[in-house]
């Protein structure tokens, strides 16, 4: 039993830490500006690390996890339309999924409408899910919590 444990803690620590090198990689900020009466940008900007890319959030077919987004729902605001995403779009073959794919690299832009129902201070919680590639390797794909503040 003491050997079953042990191996249960090892896999996991071994995943843990290969999840957590995703994360490593891209760093995200979040920022919210006033574009009207009671609607916000929210920018969500990763900025990927060494020679990593990140995938779009249509990333082309089967294979690399796309990055996409999950927002906590809230009485005091509505998203409005989805997540658009600007920076420097790659679209390129890659032997490993066998076609064409869709990715960035150093930067992207990620950002959600968000209309606030009063004139009110509240967060934009949720959490980005995404995977990082170079030509060597992928890493697992990583979760990372999302809290902007927004209205005020």
């Amino acid at each position: 039993m003491k050997k079953v444990l042990l191996f249960a803690a090892l896999i996991t620590g071994v995943f843990s830490a290969a999840i957590a090198q995703s994360s490593k990689q891209v760093t995200w900020v979040y920022s919210a500006r006033k574009i009207a009466d009671k609607t916000y940008e929210v920018h969500m900007t990763a900025t990927i690390g060494g020679d990593y890319h990140m995938y779009a959030q249509d990333a082309g077919g089967d294979g690399p996890v796309a990055t996409s987004f999950e927002f906590v729902k809230s009485p005091l605001f509505i998203l409005d339309g989805n997540v658009k995403e600007s920076g420097k779009l790659i679209k390129k073959f890659e032997s490993a999924w066998n076609h064409d794919v869709k990715y960035y690299e150093k930067t992207v832009d990620f950002v959600q409408v968000v209309k606030l129902k009063g004139n009110l201070k509240t967060n934009l919680a949720g959490k980005v899910s995404f995977m990082v590639c170079n030509d060597r390797q992928c890493l697992p794909p990583a979760d990372v919590d999302i809290k902007v503040n927004v209205g005020g």
